[in-house]
């Protein structure tokens, strides 16, 4: 079976540049960079080159660079680490939204394309307010959020608040450097563009004080204990710098193809309902829902066919409930029943796309026809 991969936002394929540079730190270099001999300072020389290279792509100072463990550690503790009242809006990825929810903040409502309601943001805000979290792209539909008048709104309506966002989505689609100078606080994570998993950054603007939410060994100037994981950093600055040099001639390419790919969904299947309007998303994202049709039996048809595929995030894959961003969205319950979400990156191609429009489409049929019962 051939396999055609449409799950990027769940993760990535590690980019051979990463691959080939982790390796060296597994066997030949693998010293703890927290050592004083020699060939620990070797492994500490490649965390601080690897930091100044992500701080480049980011426009920030590397100093400001924290690596963590992944981005919902990232995003955790930026919410827990700002000791105070949190906002979020109600589309927010879980890693923000349950540590809102579990310590009292505010939640917010969002428009029908996903993206903050900013009069009910500036309604939640106040001197009161310790921590605002907006993501910069929605995990599930890719919408892409306006983070300059957030940021404007945040400054005038909640100066002593911090303003973080949820980037784990962006480094294929946005310009970072472009994000970092609106925010005080900016999570990543390496295996959303084609670095390994178990390996994030926050960014933490100088002057910000957030307490860390892993204690003990004192490393990343004490913002985040634990040794190091050196081959993953070494990896995710690799697949960053490569990511951001692709970025602009990978947008034009994706785009053509999620068009090619949601058009032809359009062209052979009716009551295909396009989630978020193509000028609002980024270029990777075929959100869609499949009228008359639930999203846990065509996943399995597609799996069946080789196709790999997601109905939400791939932290809620399993979950029987329509996902909490459509409903944040108002998206009909019925129609989010069938939500279908497919994502382009940078192995895809146009056969990987017009293969999964005829594996949709026939799977359609078969759902609509009630010729398919899964297996018990």
């Amino acid at each position: 079976m051939t396999l055609t991969y449409l799950d990027h936002a769940a993760t990535t394929p590690v980019r051979t540049s990463a691959f080939e540079a982790m390796l060296p730190f597994f066997r030949e270099q693998f010293a703890n960079p927290s050592g004083s001999h020699r060939f620990a300072r070797e492994a500490r020389r490649a965390i601080d080159e690897s930091r100044d290279a992500v701080a480049g792509t980011l426009d920030v100072e590397p100093g400001e660079v924290v690596f963590t463990g992944c981005g919902t550690e990232s995003d955790n503790t930026a919410i827990v680490g700002a000791r105070g009242l949190a906002v979020c809006p109600a589309a927010e990825h879980h890693a923000v939204l349950h540590p809102v929810e579990e310590l009292g903040g505010r939640v917010v409502a969002t428009d029908a394309t996903g993206h903050v309601d900013l009069d009910r943001l500036a309604d939640a805000l106040g001197d009161d307010v310790a921590v605002v979290s907006v993501m910069a792209v929605n995990n599930e539909v890719g919408t892409i959020t306006d983070l300059a008048a957030v940021s404007r709104l945040v400054r005038e309506r909640a100066p002593r608040a911090v303003l973080h966002t949820d980037a784990v989505q962006a480094p294929s689609w946005l310009d970072l450097r472009q994000i970092t100078p609106l925010v005080d606080l900016l999570s990543l994570s390496a295996h959303k563009f084609g670095g390994p998993k178990g390996v994030g950054v926050l960014t933490i603007r100088d002057g910000v004080r957030i307490a860390p939410l892993v204690r003990g060994g004192g490393q990343e100037r004490e913002r985040r204990s634990g040794t190091h994981n050196v081959a993953g950093i070494v990896a995710l600055a690799v697949a960053l710098a490569e990511t951001d040099a692709e970025r602009p001639a990978e947008n034009v390419r994706l785009a053509s193809l999620r068009d090619r790919l949601v058009d032809g969904l359009a062209a052979t299947v009716d009551g295909v309902v396009e989630t978020v309007p193509r000028d609002r998303k980024v270029a990777g994202s075929a959100h869609v829902c499949l009228e008359g049709i639930e999203s846990e039996s065509m996943l399995y048809l597609l799996d069946e066919a080789g196709i790999c595929a997601s109905a939400a995030s791939a932290c809620a894959s399993g979950a029987m409930e329509p996902s909490h961003v459509l409903s944040a969205m108002g998206v009909d319950r019925r129609l989010a029943a069938g939500a279908l979400r497919l994502t382009l990156g940078h192995t895809t191609t146009e056969r990987d796309v017009d293969h999964a429009v005829d594996v949709v489409a026939d799977a359609v049929m078969q759902l609509r026809s009630h010729r398919f019962a899964r297996p018990s």
